[in-house]
């Protein structure tokens, strides 16, 4: 019985885990689970937060899965990130409301800086106005493809465009961030 979980496709993982299939849900999460442990390690640089990062997000992504709330399996990926990127912000937020610069003592003269403090909120900064500097239509599409993770066709349909040019305005798009990105980091 296992076996045929394995090879499930992501509709049918879906529809397993609604009904109450454990089995599905340790599969999901071995088919996932690596890409949400380093995409959390990338952010966060921490091998424990990275843990807790995956573990919550699984925790949240299959509740919300028995809930229903996924509209398209196609996006079962996309959607599992947006999990992470969510937890992985709150994270965030709650450590920056803990810690103030004022409750550490920070070594400037080792290691590190206060520049290295602040490295993090200037990053953000970079990536706001570089995604502002792109095309509209490039806006439109990180907006849909990242921020509201709708699947391919929708976006496709409110671009106008046929499903198969998707790819290719991707990654045009990112293409363009990056060089936008890389004048804005350079200062």
């Amino acid at each position: 019985m296992q076996r045929g979980v394995d090879t499930s496709s992501n509709n049918d993982l879906v529809n397993k885990i609604q009904q109450g299939d454990s089995a599905a849900e340790a599969v999901l999460y071995e088919k996932f689970s690596q890409r949400i442990y380093f995409l959390a390690l990338s952010e966060l640089r921490s091998k424990d937060d990275a843990e807790d990062i995956r573990a919550e997000t699984f925790l949240r992504v299959i509740q919300a899965l028995r809930e229903g709330k996924l509209r398209s399996a196609d996006s079962l990926p996309s959607f599992i990130v947006g999990f992470a990127l969510n937890v992985i912000r709150e994270l965030r937020r709650h450590t920056s409301r803990t810690d103030s610069l004022e409750d550490h003592d920070y070594d400037v003269a080792g290691d590190g800086s206060l520049e290295d403090v602040f490295l993090d909120a200037e990053a953000s900064r970079a990536i706001e106005e570089a995604a502002k500097q792109l095309k509209p239509r490039e806006q439109q599409f990180l907006r849909m493809y990242y921020y509201e993770e709708l699947p391919k066709e929708e976006i496709s349909a409110r671009l106008g465009i046929k499903e198969d040019r998707l790819r290719l305005i991707k990654s045009r798009t990112l293409q363009s961030f990056r060089e936008i990105y890389k004048k804005i980091a350079r200062g």
